[in-house]
């Protein structure tokens, strides 16, 4: 409806003779007074009374969303912390166990050489025996006679002397 309406409305129903619809059309002095007044004590009440609790339930909020932002924050940096510490200890082990492999695998080419090295030794030895006697048995069957104990020792040792056995071992210049 527009104001022109409106104002035709009310009018109309006061061609009564009564004032009883015109005051919303028309204000008055009075009532506009009285309106301002009562808004003003409106405002002076809740400035007194609901204003106050109003900001200290806000301020109340805002301190609270302040507290959950600063335990966020402290909880991100103990994860951190505690991601960190255990990227550390997770590195430390890697490192540790690393070494240890590699100890272990020195160690056990360690004992690996010292065994071919006893077994190469043993071999030699037992090379130096099959040769002396077969030595001597060669020399008894070529001469057709026993050897003494003397030329068996000098024939052997004259024999071993002529054999190569560092190339056996492995031990190229060393006899």
């Amino acid at each position: 409806m527009s104001l022109i309406a409106v104002t035709t409305v009310f009018a109309a129903t006061d061609q009564g003779g009564g004032d009883s619809g015109s005051f919303l059309v028309s204000p008055d002095v009075g009532l506009m007074i009285w309106t301002l007044v009562v808004f003003a004590i409106a405002m002076w009440v809740l400035a007194k009374f609901a204003f106050p609790r109003i900001a200290e339930a806000l301020d109340k909020r805002q301190r609270a969303i302040e507290e959950s932002i600063d335990y966020a924050e402290r909880t991100r940096s103990q994860a951190d912390e505690i991601v960190a510490r255990a990227r550390r200890t997770g590195e430390t082990a890697e490192a540790e166990s690393l070494a240890e492999a590699k100890r272990k695998r020195e160690e056990l080419m360690d004992q690996t050489r010292r065994e071919i090295e006893q077994e190469t030794k043993r071999a030699i030895s037992e090379i130096r025996t099959q040769v002396a006697d077969l030595t001597v048995l060669a020399t008894e069957k070529v001469t057709r006679r026993t050897l003494t104990e003397d030329d068996q020792r000098k024939l052997v040792d004259d024999a071993v002397a002529e054999l190569d056995f560092a190339s056996l071992s492995g031990d190229r210049g060393e006899r």
